[in-house]
């Protein structure tokens, strides 16, 4: 048996195609044609069937089960067919959050949808423009490209969820929010990886996809590329070196930390937190060119700490592990040895990642005992010596990194429900 994990990005979608024993058989990309951002369904829809064909048939009819993950908060409006009624609004827009005055007694105070870019929020904006119409649905991106594979509409996961409000604890609609006038929009959420519907008869068809094909709800794209580590048990951490730097942490408790934009997703009966740092690989590359920062890595000597202390940032303003717009960045003095710049560098990025892990600890998170490392920093190998050095466990690299073999996972995993 085969399962399809494919994740849904900001340029284009990946797939990948694991066996029973979580051995990738096929990977198949595609880009987006254009970034054409006035009917962007679209060209997500004509992307995941693009998609789909490139897969080799002969896979394509083993394949159990199918689910998809898409950007968090990334939202559409849909009517009674499924057919945008609007625009899809992406992640990163936002909203005026001056829609959610009128229900300031109402939505608990300091609450994680009261941000510009929540799902929520962008749902109030539909609202507050006369946007829903009878009959409409509110879909996020894996819900509406699910649909178009199972047919059925209005149905979401709790990842996904999460920033409309939904109560992962509970697994319900809070009361609050179903006194909302946007209530009779709002999906029905299931688990991540609940199976939902085989395969409709036209992607049988068109794709021949066994007809026996469940597709099952997805995830978002950071939890897909977190189960894609192979960190399963509380205490394991994944910390992603891109150009900021993620952290997070798998806990028996769940904790949250707004002000510092530190919240936690469900994850079976285990919380998954974390925070997201400013620092991280883009304050390197300002410095450093990609080929600079290989070579000049393989020169430190780790054993040699270098007394240099800096807070590494390109602008003003830090979110977590310190909660400061204004925080100055600190990067001087600049030593004329490039080789004890880098390293004090990536100590300092360091020290800010265990600060970072100190601070969910302190929240209440289970303490971090193996840590997995994702991302573009994750293949240098002193890096990697210096964290160890500062968080005092185990630094690996991922076994995977890629979102669709995290979201592959998970439907393998529907076999069990």
């Amino acid at each position: 048996m085969l399962f399809l994990g494919i994740d849904f990005g900001t340029s284009g979608a990946r797939g990948i195609i694991i066996n029973d024993n979580e051995e990738i058989i096929t990977q198949v990309n595609h880009s987006f044609s254009n970034q054409n951002t006035n009917n962007l369904a679209k060209q997500w829809k004509d992307t995941l069937y693009l998609l789909l064909k490139e897969i080799p048939i002969d896979v394509r009819k083993e394949i159990k089960a199918i689910s998809i993950n898409g950007t968090s908060s990334t939202v559409l409006l849909c009517d009674s067919k499924g057919e945008p009624i609007e625009q899809p609004i992406l992640y990163n827009e936002a909203k005026n959050v001056t829609i959610l005055d009128s229900f300031q007694t109402i939505i608990p105070e300091h609450h994680l949808v009261k941000s510009s870019t929540s799902s929520l929020v962008k749902l109030l904006w539909w609202y507050h423009t006369k946007k829903i119409k009878p009959l409409a649905y509110f879909l996020h991106q894996a819900d509406w490209l699910g649909f178009l594979l199972h047919g059925k509409l209005g149905i979401s996961d709790y990842h996904n969820a999460l920033k409309l409000g939904y109560d992962v604890e509970n697994l319900c609609y809070p009361d609050w929010l179903k006194t909302l006038p946007i209530n009779s929009v709002l999906p029905q959420v299931l688990p991540p990886g609940t199976p939902v519907e085989t395969v409709n008869h036209d992607i049988v068809q068109r794709f021949n996809f066994p007809k026996h094909c469940r597709v099952c709800t997805g995830t978002t794209d950071s939890i897909a590329a977190f189960l894609a580590s192979g960190a399963k048990h509380p205490g394991e951490a994944v910390t992603s070196l891109g150009s900021t730097l993620v952290l997070k942490l798998l806990s028996n408790t769940r904790i949250e930390d707004i002000s510092s934009g530190i919240y936690s997703h469900r994850l079976g009966n285990l919380w998954l937190t974390g925070g997201a740092s400013n620092t991280g690989g883009a304050v390197l590359k300002h410095f450093f060119r990609d080929e600079a920062l290989e070579q000049l890595s393989q020169q430190i000597n780790i054993n040699q700490p270098t007394t240099l202390d800096y807070y590494p940032l390109l602008k003003p303003g830090e979110r977590f592990p310190i909660n400061n717009p204004n925080l100055v960045p600190k990067l001087e003095p600049i030593p004329e040895n490039k080789v004890e710049f880098l390293q004090g560098l990536l100590e300092s990025i360091a020290k800010i990642e265990a600060l970072g892990y100190e601070k969910l600890q302190a929240l209440g998170a289970t303490p971090v005992t193996q840590l997995y490392t994702a991302g573009g920093g994750a293949k240098n190998e002193n890096w990697a010596k210096i964290r160890q050095h500062y968080l005092q466990v185990p630094v690996k690299i991922s076994s995977q990194t890629e979102a669709a073999y995290g979201t592959a996972l998970l439907a393998k995993r529907s076999q069990n429900n």
